[in-house]
């Protein structure tokens, strides 16, 4: 079992009881989906063995996308698709990031927020893509919620590739090299655009505009051919925000955990309350409905022939692609723990 879920069904009540109102409705969607993770409270899965007579079931896992013992196989899914869909050209990971004054308002209302930041980043690369007359570019933009530390962080990678099509000269036009768009420029726009979507916004209100910073930040860093960046975004994507090898050590009153301090890129520990540690991972829990991962314009899936004439266009770099091939899901795998073939999932028996 996972070691959050231990503490988390350990200190169910006293969360419960001391973060009442904090808990929101997707909290307790996780917390429940959790806790009856792999008990039987889902229902089995029914196995047997290809070579022997041995029977045996398994209790389902939960699914849900917050949960730490789920999503292994759907990480490396989108993994495999998304090398599918690169581009034989250099890419960059650029990174728009909410500022401090903005997090209370992540917290109050973080599905209305985080649809704006999806937007705003998007039309913002468009409209700089136009500017440049690049024509139609593609990106994959992917929401992180914490820090480091695990504090509540958000922020936007997005994976844009350095080039877009001409559609009339059917042309693939080159960014220039070793630039993408100016980081600068960019933050300025998206400082702009966010407080402008919020007040239009029904749900949400700026108070005080003034105290918010004059200077927002985004990065824009080179990345090579993309390989590396869509890795270190795969590991965040669906299997929660922290590790359980991170968790080094808990006991009743206390949990330490371990992280890299993105300053000094050493190892630090962080040691918390077990109460104020299930709460500093649970606010991570995103609304129901909400899309994590989104791809767009030469990178959605609605482009696949784009794309592939794009590929065809740059034939001479294609050896930096791995070979085309449809990723498929993969299915579950068990061995007898008799003779160690084989084992075949028989059926599924849904908890009424």
């Amino acid at each position: 079992m996972s070691t959050f879920i231990a503490l988390l069904r350990q200190h169910h009540q006293a969360l419960e009881t001391q973060y009442s109102r904090q808990l929101s409705h997707d909290m307790r969607q996780a917390i429940f989906a959790m806790l009856s993770c792999k008990t039987g409270q889902q229902g089995q899965s029914l196995w047997a063995c290809s070579a022997c007579e041995h029977h045996e079931s398994q209790a389902l896992s939960c699914g849900h996308r917050n949960c730490p013992q789920c999503q292994q196989s759907t990480t490396s899914t989108w993994l495999e698709r998304q090398k599918q869909k690169r581009l034989p050209v250099q890419y960059y990971m650029t990174t728009f990031t909410l500022p401090y004054e903005l997090r209370a308002l992540a917290r109050k209302r973080p599905k209305a927020l985080y649809q704006i930041m999806f937007s705003v980043s998007a039309s913002i690369l468009k409209d700089f893509a136009r500017r440049n007359k690049l024509g139609t570019i593609g990106f994959t933009s992917v929401l992180h919620t914490h820090s480091r530390r695990r504090e509540l962080h958000p922020h936007i990678h997005i994976i844009v590739p350095n080039g877009g099509y001409d559609a009339k000269r059917k042309q693939w036009k080159q960014g220039k090299p070793g630039y993408l768009f100016n980081a600068k420029a960019l933050a300025k726009v998206w400082r702009a655009r966010i407080f402008e979507a919020i007040n239009q916004h029904p749900e949400l209100s700026l108070k005080d505009i003034n105290i918010m910073p004059k200077q927002w930040v985004v990065h824009c860093k080179k990345v090579g051919y993309g390989l590396p960046a869509l890795k270190y975004l795969s590991r965040y994507l669906y299997r929660g925000v922290l590790a359980d090898k991170d968790i080094i050590s808990h006991d009743h009153k206390n949990v330490t955990f371990r992280y890299t301090n993105s300053t000094t890129k050493k190892t630090e520990t962080r040691t918390l309350p077990t109460l104020t540690f299930l709460m500093l991972i649970l606010q991570h829990a995103l609304p129901k409905g909400l899309q994590r991962v989104r791809d767009y314009g030469l990178l959605s899936s609605g482009a696949r022939k784009i794309r592939l004439l794009i590929q065809f266009l740059l034939t001479e770099f294609t050896h930096l692609l791995p070979p085309s091939i449809t990723p498929s899901k993969p299915k579950a795998k068990r061995a007898c723990p008799c003779c160690q073939h084989q084992m075949l999932c028989t059926g599924v028996i849904r908890a009424g």
